[in-house]
């Protein structure tokens, strides 16, 4: 009988020991293990990164971190990290966190518009993604990449749409040129290269006009007369005179792309650059910044008029007075002058 109450009392305990075991067990797998304010924050991991750097990361946001990493350890995730943007939700066990990390990468929405250079490019999307924005400078510029297309480092930017994306943030340089290699190649569709064609156009004469139309008026309701203006100058062989290739031309002889330029003066005219459409008859060698998609699309439906000079509107800013005639062109253009002289804008 003492040997039978011993033998219960020894399974009893356990018992017990089992229930609490497995209590332990369950407690450090399913029960919450926040510890943030907020309903959700964001985990960047980088590539390469060690358990060590996620748990730095994770330190904030989880309330016991012993039991995560011996969750994290059986579930083999220590060997199995995998770089990119995840989210942790309040209230999340250690369980749904480490699911969360091995499978649930959420994309990133990234944007881009009037950069003028790749750098500028470059620098722009590495605000964005993981690539640095050496490393995306360096795959942008790639010689033999761009020749495939004819283009060079000055004109690689056409190849460049702005819009927003969506990408996973641990994408690569070459994983980002590739995906807009692709955007490139949807966007000029058989739609958009008939239309090229019949303006006697390749797409990369498209967008370097486009870019002039982009800087030369912000109103997207204006670019389409403003690039029909354009094509009737190259249809005549004229000069096309945009003040926006000189102010590129000036930027690019001094390495500066953050001058401010308000004003071209005549002695600007006679600068010796191939973007200096004053000097140099048709268009240039390539965009002078990223044109807005409505540019690009604003030359490919120019306006059919007749039309051969504008000059900015001071009694409707932001447009244009548009001319046929250069008696009538020199007419507004002095109203300008005298306007711009008023301001005091010497530069």
């Amino acid at each position: 009988m003492y040997l039978r109450k011993i033998l219960m009392a020894i399974v009893l305990l356990g018992l017990l020991a089992a229930g609490i075991v497995s209590y332990l067990i369950y407690t450090a797998v399913f029960a919450p293990n926040t510890k943030m304010e907020a309903d959700e924050a964001y985990v960047y991991i980088p590539t390469d990164a060690t358990f060590e750097a996620v748990l730095n990361q994770l330190r904030p946001l989880l309330g016991d971190m012993d039991t995560f990493q011996a969750v994290a350890r059986r579930k083999k995730y220590v060997s199995n990290i995998r770089p990119g943007k995840y989210a942790i939700y309040k209230g999340m066990n250690n369980n749904e966190i480490i699911n969360s990390l091995r499978s649930r990468n959420i994309p990133v929405s990234i944007s881009f518009n009037n950069q003028e250079t790749l750098a500028d490019l470059a620098g722009r999307i590495a605000s964005q993604l993981e690539a640095d924005s050496l490393s995306l400078l360096e795959t942008m510029r790639d010689t033999a990449y761009l020749n495939d297309f004819g283009l060079d480092a000055d004109t690689g930017i056409a190849l460049y749409l702005p819009n927003t994306y969506e990408f996973f943030w641990n994408t690569s340089a070459r994983g980002f040129r590739e995906r807009m290699l692709k955007e490139y190649r949807q966007f000029w569709n058989q739609e958009r290269n008939g239309k090229a064609a019949a303006l006697d156009l390749e797409p990369l004469q498209v967008i370097t006009l486009a870019s002039v139309v982009h800087k030369e008026t912000a109103k997207v309701e204006e670019r389409p007369r403003v690039a029909g203006v354009y094509l009737n100058r190259l249809d005549r062989n004229m000069l096309l005179q945009a003040d926006p290739t000189v102010i590129y031309a000036i930027k690019q002889k001094t390495g500066n792309f953050d001058t401010v330029i308000k004003r071209v003066l005549y002695k600007d005219l006679e600068l010796d650059s191939p973007y200096n459409t004053y000097k140099y008859a048709g268009l240039p060698p390539g965009p002078i910044t990223m044109p807005d998609i409505s540019a690009i699309d604003a030359v490919l439906n120019a306006e059919r008029h007749d039309y051969l000079y504008f000059v900015a509107d001071v009694e409707n800013f932001g447009y244009h007075k548009f001319a046929r005639t250069l008696a009538q062109h020199n007419r507004n253009k002095a109203q300008y002058v005298r306007w711009i002289n008023e301001q005091k804008i010497n530069r």
